[in-house]
């Protein structure tokens, strides 16, 4: 057998392999005989790229990312159904059908997802994209090929089709996500459906396929040279092209319909993906043109939307969980009640605000619901049932991880530990410490600082510079060579200049920029340590929310320890780089557009050496602009202040 027709037999086999496990559920090989049988294509493509197919299963990880997506006209309009919340609007929408026809109806589950078009030509997957305002959507076609169960080839397919689908996110992958944000200290999703939907967003399509999203089809769009008379052929019709389809049962009464309708209800929480209601269609295609749609929605077809359940409860107490950021979250400890599927004990209470509006206290009989059907929440208090001698609730002033100070952010509601060594925070402040523009230390991504955390190798930044390379050495996928590369990386950490560590710290507003003018200012750590109010609003650019906050991390226990440690170790305290060229004292510049000459971190660099200041935004305090190619609205609003504009060679003659 030649390259081209292995390659072809393993495409075809892969494909098959696919259709078992993601939409049969009925996988035939094992994971590793399927990853082997993938890298040998993956072999065979890369050493005869001219006989890889254009759907290959290969390309289903993830291509190129883009820069934007592309709109894309729908042949066939997708319209949205109207809603009906109650058995008593259903049956008026069936009267209403009942004055022209003798109606036979589908009931389907209706997925909470994301509405997506597929388009195939000549049986190959040419094109997907996203309901849109239903005329005009974006191609999403590469996020929609890292989807296993869409079928990237149709066998004996007519020349053109279209069919319609919910993209979804599984319970198992979302609840999976939220656990990997959470980790890395980023926002959790608060549903599948905001899950999916950012998912099939991305512009680079390798974290579409991370998320391992799913798709139901629901309809068939378009598909030239073949008829059909009902609906439910149409479905029959792509199940056996192999697409994963949506279950439905057809009935031609009302009360068959609201049994069916309720039973779904009462078993959507064993589904493995959710939905928020069911629909109810016109089983006859000849009926539906006949009946047509009115501006907004088809006359054939309703939504039933099933309302969220509410249950009561005792709040037992109040727990406070500090975050890998250091945000304060309460959390209520409930009475166990059973809510949408799941037993439920805790419920989110947000922020001090919540608290504080809902009047929620501990004791207090309250109402709570899953928000999105997922995350349980309290939506009031019944106040007849408080019991007497409650008091209001109020988050405390101190970390109870670390017993450090608690402040509020200024621009929001969240309350934050500002510990510096505070443990329910310490992979964020690590991954800070040895980022590149704190210390810089190569070799410590945040998957290997959580793994240095859990084998308790590490407990503060200071931790770092007294590190067991033999024992890092042995950790899984690192090894000696690692071992004497992280150890070069830290020990050339400690001769950093000053405003590196500055920035390390995580002082809150001293960022790389102020952690410069600082240490250029007063040249050495233990002369910001003893500065006063007075002397620190001296500082260029330093306002007194900054000095405080200075103060405030400099006069911390925790802050104290850190600082005493990292001096033992060796770490340099003095700012190294002093300005002998004036040349730009007083001035500021704004880069702005692609430049070509230098990177934007060396025009700063060199701004700076030279006694100037790069801002990100043009004011009239602005001295020059210095534009590259593509410059946008920065190089307009220079313009317009009358401020002068260099290009990249005449900034480079003045640096000389």
């Amino acid at each position: 057998m030649d390259a081209k027709e292995r390659i072809e037999k393993l495409s075809k086999e892969l494909e098959q392999h696919n259709y078992n496990y993601y939409v049969l559920d009925m996988p035939t090989i094992s994971d590793f005989e399927y990853d082997h049988m993938l890298r040998e294509l993956e072999d065979l493509e890369k050493e005869y790229p001219q006989f890889a197919l254009p759907n290959s299963p290969t390309k289903r990880v993830g291509g190129e990312a883009l820069s934007q997506f592309v709109k894309v006209q729908h042949a066939v309009a997708l319209e949205s159904l109207q809603d009906v919340f109650s058995f008593e609007e259903l049956r008026e929408f069936d009267a209403r059908i009942r004055e022209t026809e003798q109606p036979e109806y589908t009931v389907e589950p209706k997925v909470d997802g994301l509405s997506v078009a597929l388009e195939y030509v000549d049986g190959q997957f040419v094109r997907g994209a996203t309901r849109g305002d239903g005329l005009i959507g974006e191609d999403v076609t590469e996020n929609l090929k890292t989807i296993r169960s869409i079928p990237m080839t149709i066998e004996d397919a007519p020349t053109r089709l279209i069919v319609r689908g919910e993209v979804f996110m599984p319970r198992a992958s979302f609840e999976a996500l939220n656990e990997a944000q959470e980790k890395a200290g980023k926002p959790l999703f608060a549903n599948p459906r905001n899950a999916a939907a950012g998912s099939l967003r991305q512009l680079d399509p390798k974290i579409a396929a991370q998320r391992k999203l799913d798709i139901l089809v629901f309809n068939l769009q378009l598909a030239e040279g073949i008829s059909f008379k009902t609906h439910s052929e149409t479905l029959d019709y792509l199940r056996s092209k192999k697409f994963k389809v949506i279950d439905y049962t057809l009935c031609r009464d009302m009360d068959t319909a609201e049994k069916l309708i309720d039973n779904l209800n009462e078993t959507r929480y064993s589904l493995s993906y959710d939905i928020d209601g069911a629909v109810m269609k016109m089983n006859d295609l000849s009926a539906r043109t006949r009946l047509g749609s009115t501006a907004k929605f088809p006359r054939w077809a309703v939504a039933f939307k099933y309302p969220p359940e509410v249950k009561s409860t005792i709040l037992q107490d109040i727990v406070v969980q500090v975050g890998r950021t250091g945000v304060l979250t309460p959390r209520a400890i409930v009475a166990p009640v059973h809510l949408a599927g799941t037993t439920v004990t805790a419920a989110t209470l947000h922020n001090q605000d919540f608290i504080s509006e809902k009047d929620i206290r501990i004791g207090d009989t309250v109402k709570i619901r899953k928000a999105g059907e997922i995350i349980p929440e309290i939506l009031e208090v019944e106040f007849e049932k408080r019991p007497a001698n409650t008091t209001p609730y109020h988050l405390p002033d101190r970390c109870p991880v670390c017993g450090a100070k608690v402040e509020r952010d200024e621009d929001g509601v969240a309350m934050r530990c500002t510990g510096a060594e505070c443990p329910a925070q310490l992979s964020r402040n690590l991954a800070h410490f040895v980022s590149r523009e704190a210390m810089n230390i190569d070799g410590l991504g945040s998957a290997i600082i959580d793994v240095l955390i859990e084998k308790k190798m590490i407990a503060n930044p200071a931790d770092l510079y007294s590190l067991d390379y033999e024992a890092f050495a042995k950790l899984d996928g690192q090894g000696k060579k690692s071992a004497e590369n992280l150890r070069a990386a830290i020990e050339k950490s400690k001769e950093n200049d000053l405003s590196k560590l500055l920035c390390a710290f995580g002082i809150r507003q001293v960022g790389s920029k102020a952690a410069k003018v600082l240490a250029s200012h007063f040249g050495s750590l233990d002369a910001i340590a003893e500065a006063d109010m007075e002397a620190l609003l001296e500082v260029p650019d330093v306002g007194e929310t900054t000095a405080q906050n200075i103060l405030e991390w400099f006069s911390d226990p925790q802050s104290k320890d850190l600082v005493a440690r990292l001096r033992d170790a060796g770490v340099n305290f003095t700012a190294q780089k002093t300005v002998t060229d004036t040349r730009f004292a007083g001035m500021t510049f704004v880069l702005t557009g692609a430049l070509s000459l230098f990177t934007r971190d060396e025009a700063t660099e060199k701004i700076e050496s030279f006694g100037g200041k790069a801002s990100g935004s043009v004011s009239k305090k602005t001295t020059y602009v210095v534009a590259g190619e593509n410059a946008g609205s920065k190089l307009k609003k220079a313009n317009e202040l009358g401020i002068p504009v260099l290009s990249e060679q005449e900034f480079l003659e003045m640096i000389g």
